[in-house]
């Protein structure tokens, strides 16, 4: 096992600028105005992390522009270490408008810095001293980022780096679906980490499948040895191969005030557990209760509350 002082995750993927809707439960066409946060799923994914305390590193490529210096004020605020963060003097800052809902938000995205993506910005010796590396689907769904973050997981594995992914595809973002499919394959071979959600599942599949047939096409076809299955406000699943089904259900929350990002405050609570090496029932436990914290939140996790005591306290 890798010693527990080096750098905890390394995540790899999009930063970018989320507007989100002000009037709440109304589609894209119908929003007139928007609020402006730093997102992108990694990028989620470490600032949580690093709120809790957990050292981490982000690669991702931003504009050399006003969002661009937005983002990096944002992320040293945050405590995010910005050194293999590239800002490319040529495309702009991804952006993605998202309606503000309970439920699975629209989106537009008009997407450019973000894919761009290269080697030199996630270093061998960084690599060396990781324990986890995570990425998404969207990250992956473009070049240079793909052939990257390919390239780089497959070192990472070799060098005993646990993989992680959050498998959040959607067509808008990759048109190409059997692409897609063969790319997660790819990256399945390493065997991750794989959160998914319900809805993720129908749009790469365009159908619904039954939970068995999910944890089947992961843990048989893809060789995967850990699935996480977020159900919303159902709850969560996780499949381990040969092993009992582990099912527990969400926080009940009285008003939920935007879901956007709720699933990767469930998977930075995940990763963090993960670290901490507890079993995995805790490990899911306090997945769930950092994203019922974030349900209750627009934008990011709230400054004004000792998150990290809350969820120690979660047994």
């Amino acid at each position: 096992m890798k010693n527990i002082d080096n750098i905890g995750v390394f995540c790899v993927g999009e930063t970018l600028i989320d507007f989100i809707g002000h009037q709440e439960e109304v589609s894209i066409e119908e929003t007139k105005d928007y609020h402006r946060y730093l997102g992108g799923s990694p990028t989620n994914v470490a600032m949580n992390l690093a709120r809790l305390g957990a050292d981490v590193r982000l690669a991702s490529t931003i504009g050399e522009d006003g969002f661009g210096t937005y983002i990096l004020d944002k992320l040293k605020e945050n405590r995010v270490p910005t050194e293999y963060v590239r800002q490319d003097a040529v495309q702009p800052t991804s952006v993605i408008f998202v309606s503000k809902t309970t439920g699975t938000p629209d989106f537009i995205p008009f997407r450019k810095a973000d894919t761009m993506i290269t080697e030199n910005q996630i270093p061998t010796e960084i690599l060396e001293k990781t324990r986890i590396f995570h990425t998404t689907a969207f990250a992956l769904s473009k070049n240079p980022a793909r052939n990257t973050i390919l390239a780089k997981a497959e070192e990472a594995h070799e060098l005993g780096v646990t993989l992680s992914i959050d498998i959040n595809y959607s067509s808008r973002i990759w048109p190409d679906r059997l692409k897609a499919m063969e790319t997660i394959k790819q990256y399945c071979q390493y065997d991750p980490l794989v959160k998914i959600s319900e809805d993720d599942i129908a749009r790469l599949f365009e159908e619904r499948l039954s939970h068995e047939e999910i944890f089947t096409f992961f843990h048989d076809h893809l060789n995967v040895s850990t699935v996480c299955l977020t159900l919303g406000s159902k709850g969560v699943t996780l499949s381990r191969k040969h092993k009992p089904l582990i099912t527990l259900p969400a926080e009940k929350i009285e008003h939920i005030m935007d879901a956007t990002g709720a699933g990767d405050a469930f998977w930075s609570g995940f990763l963090f557990a993960h670290l901490k090496e507890f079993p995995v029932e805790r490990c899911l436990k306090i997945a769930l209760s950092l994203a019922a914290i974030k349900l209750q939140n627009v934008g990011r996790l709230p400054q004004n509350m000792d998150v990290l005591s809350e969820l120690l306290r979660i047994s």
